[in-house]
Formats: C-alpha cells, structure tokens, sequence
C-alpha cells in the first residue's frame, strides 16, 4: 500500500471512530507495524492534521475536519465514469441531473487524467427499464429518506388492478425493471412492486420513522437470503 493511501485510510478511520483508536488496531487494520502507524500520525500531525491523542492511549480526529481534494488512479476515474453511466439505465432523472459529479471531477484532476473524461474507452448499454409514469423515482426516494407512506394503484402482470398503502423501505435497480420495496398495509407483509406498473401515485402524510429502521432490517434479512 502506497504511504499516501495508509495517511487516508488512517483518516478516514478516525473520522468514523467513536472513541479513541490505538495504534495496534490501526496497524492490524492497515497490515504495518504500530510503529508504522506512530511515524504516520505524526506526519499527519505535523501537516496540521488535528489528530488528538497519545501512543498507549489512542487517538481521535476532532470533529469537523474535511479531507481535502482527493487525487484519483486511473481506475478510479474509470470506476466514476462507469457508475455515472449506468445510471442511464435507472431511468432515474434526478440521480442522473445529480451525475453532474464528473464535472465537478475535472476541475481536481491534472490533464493526463482529465483526457479521460472527454473520450473514455468504454460503453455501457442503456438496459431497457421502462420509466415510471404515475410518479417519479426521484419522488420514491423522498418518501423513503424522509419514511412517508404512498398510497398506490397497481396492476399486475395478469391485469388485476388493486389499491395499497405501502411502507416504501428501498429501491431496486435492475437492468431490466425497477422495484419499489417496502412494507405492504393491505397484505401485512413486505412486497415488492414493479414501478412502471404503478398506474397512480400519492405521498400521504403519514409517516412511519418510528419504524423506518426495523423495516429496513427486516427487508435486507429477506434479501440476503
């Protein structure tokens, strides 16, 4: 591992912690010596760093420091430009408005890497997920970051038309359709919904963030098995 990654990887670590980390653990983290990672600190340190602490004690980053600019590998340059790509394929016009990322990508990187940008050296398919009419997927991702109820009405592959109050907990993107998941009132279970089959759509009032994470959990539960 390049020193520059480890001084960023240290950062970052301490950026998450909760309490004060010890060089040992960080060492076992990074795979280096404690002594490593003290010659690390305090090269951090001595670049204005506000790392707080002391060899046996542990150390802590004070809140509120930002890293700044990061520089980028050509893989991870490649890696952005992939993902802004295939968010062609959610069909999703407020993440792809939000890819204004690359733009904001080029004014960090030096010329050999900006090249990239203009010209990459791949293409990613657009898939073939239909786009919702009745709502849109930026609408869903509001009323799941802020854990409001929606009230739908769907048909189903086979024409059946019903009406329900859902608990939306997420959102699946898949090259070929896309699925509002959540807690479903009417069947008192977890459903999942394909969102171009949505015939009408409202946000409702009530909210459920008293429930939000519990549903949450018991959704992944079902999708990792």
């Amino acid at each position: 591992m390049r020193r520059s990654d480890r001084l960023f990887d240290i950062i970052q670590r301490l950026r998450t912690a909760r309490a004060p980390v010890t060089a040992a653990a960080l060492a076992a983290e990074l795979e280096v010596t404690p002594r490593t990672v003290y010659r690390d600190i305090a090269a951090l340190q001595a670049s204005r760093v506000p790392i707080d602490g002391a060899a046996g004690i542990g150390y802590m980053l004070r809140r509120g420091y930002d890293l700044p600019p990061l520089m980028f590998t050509p893989d991870e340059v490649e890696a952005v430009l992939v993902g802004m790509r295939l968010l062609r394929r959610t069909r999703d016009a407020g993440l792809e408005q939000a890819a204004s990322v690359v733009s904001k990508l080029a004014t960090v990187l030096p010329d050999p890497l900006r090249s990239q940008l203009d010209v990459p050296p791949f293409h990613v398919s657009e898939g073939a997920v239909r786009e919702p009419v009745a709502i849109s997927l930026a609408e869903l991702r509001v009323a799941i970051r802020e854990a409001r109820k929606l009230r739908i009405l769907y048909r189903d592959r086979d024409g059946t038309v019903s009406r329900r109050v859902l608990r939306p907990v997420a959102l699946e993107y898949y090259v070929e359709v896309t699925l509002i998941c959540g807690w479903c009132e009417l069947r008192d279970d977890y459903r999942h919904f394909r969102t171009d089959r949505i015939e009408a759509a409202e946000v409702l009032g009530d909210g459920f963030a008293g429930e939000r994470e519990r549903l949450l959990s018991g959704w992944l539960a079902l999708a990792r098995r």
